[in-house]
């Protein structure tokens, strides 16, 4: 009896321990859960902040504009290209990219960068484009560049190098013949004797002047005095560059009176409105054959020379809207193969015979889609349609005037005086008789 009443105690606290230990493990479960949601929420709400979006099949993270301080994590780790201008990043922190190791592209530009630690770029070996112009960087060195063994692309331009012996290995990375398109347009900006000077062109003995007795003896190497302004501003300095989704050079509202001197040659599109460019000389875009967009609306413009659109044979799309263009010379537009779109709205047409060519052409190239096309004067034609302005330009003249076309009247005229003629003696002597035709 007493044994069994054990075995009966034994039982019953048995099962309740089971019972304990069942909702003690649904509860950790449920924890755990929760934990996960929260993490997953994480990365939902920070994704938010940034716009994913993919083009020709890669992920694009576009974090321009937020005013970031630092790279978080969190972010889609499958992401090939990874925007993050304009922010507030000031430093560089060792292994601030490592878990990207798909990225190819990384747009750093507009930031306050001043610091790049030399494992920053660390897990980036398919990088092929970085940029990094319009920071603080004064001191790089070769070493940071080290995990990049396919950079392919590199700009660090309108940054204040300082271009003392610290400078020495960048220098002489960036002038290796086989890295032609790493750190291009750089310049020091001090000492004073080599601000201006280019990383790419400039002896790296300037760079130590202490170790080296005769360098100053050299005054070739040495510009003297002030370095004197292009007579066209530099794009540089002016125009903003992004790479991704493609190459896109940005002059909007930047006061410019002419086209930017050494355009670079691999842009697709630019935008050069809301300036002061009143004149188009020949061949300002001869540099950018590869160029398909151009914009140069609100500019003032009021003249183009016949050979300005020399060498692109790629554009297909000008707008050249809100400017002060009466009429296109002869030729302008026969550089444009290819051109599939013409904004001409918001210029002061002039219907006379100079706007003809302009609708001939477009007459032959039915496969350009423009608008408009709008006669501002004379007074008789304001309001109209070009091309209903052209249609009526023949149709307004006499019939007897047209070419090809005669007056039955007048053809049995002259057969009648024609048969006089032969019938009337000729007088032997006397004054020529001359006869007045009155040509139309």
């Amino acid at each position: 009896m007493r044994l069994g009443s054990a075995l009966l105690v034994l039982l019953i606290l048995g099962f309740a321990e089971l019972r304990k230990a069942r909702p003690g493990g649904g509860r950790g479960r449920g924890r755990g859960r929760g934990r996960g949601r929260g993490r997953a929420g994480t990365v939902k709400r920070f994704a938010a902040d940034c716009k994913e979006y993919f083009e020709d099949g890669q992920k694009h993270l576009d974090c321009q504009d937020r005013q970031l301080t630092a790279v978080t994590m969190g972010w889609p780790e499958d992401t090939v290209h990874l925007l993050l201008a304009r922010n507030k990043i000031q430093v560089l922190r060792d292994n601030s990219f490592s878990q990207f190791r798909k990225l190819k592209s990384l747009d750093l530009q507009q930031n306050d960068i001043s610091m790049i630690e030399e494992g920053a770029f660390n897990g980036l070996s398919h990088l092929t484009t970085l940029l990094l112009q319009h920071n603080r960087l004064q001191v790089l060195t070769e070493e940071v560049f080290l995990p990049l063994p396919r950079l392919s692309y590199l700009r660090i331009y309108d940054n204040p190098w300082s271009c003392h012996c610290h400078l020495d290995s960048l220098v002489r990375h960036l002038q290796v013949p086989s890295n032609r398109n790493l750190g291009n347009y750089a310049k020091c900006a001090e000492p004073a004797n080599l601000r201006g000077q280019k990383l790419k062109k400039m002896k790296p003995e300037l760079l130590c002047p202490e170790l080296q007795e005769n360098i100053l003896k050299e005054p070739e190497d040495i510009p003297q005095g002030p370095i004197m302004a292009k007579k066209h501003p530099d794009y540089i300095t002016t125009c903003r560059t992004y790479m991704f989704p493609k190459p896109f050079l940005d002059c909007r509202n930047q006061d410019l009176k002419n086209v930017p001197a050494d355009l670079p040659s691999d842009i697709v599109k630019m935008d050069l409105s809301k300036n002061n460019i009143k004149h188009l000389r020949p061949k300002e875009f001869v540099s950018v054959k590869d160029l398909k967009f151009l914009n140069l609306s609100s500019n003032n413009l009021d003249r183009i020379d016949t050979a300005a659109f020399a060498g692109l044979l790629y554009l297909r799309e000008l707008d050249l809207s809100n400017n002060s263009l009466r009429y296109f010379q002869y030729g302008v537009l026969e550089h444009l193969y290819f051109i599939r779109k013409l904004a001409l709205g918001d210029n002061p047409w002039i219907c006379d015979y100079n706007i003809h060519y302009l609708i001939y052409w477009l007459k032959h190239h039915t496969s350009v889609e423009y608008s408009g096309l709008v006669c501002s004067s004379p007074p008789e034609f304001s309001g109209w349609l070009v091309e209903d302005y052209v249609k009526t330009y023949n149709a307004d003249c006499p019939k007897d005037i047209l070419l090809g076309q005669t007056d039955p009247a007048q053809e049995l005229n002259a057969e009648t005086e024609e048969q006089e003629k032969e019938v009337l003696p000729r007088p032997l002597t006397g004054p020529k008789k001359f006869e007045i035709i009155r040509l139309s």
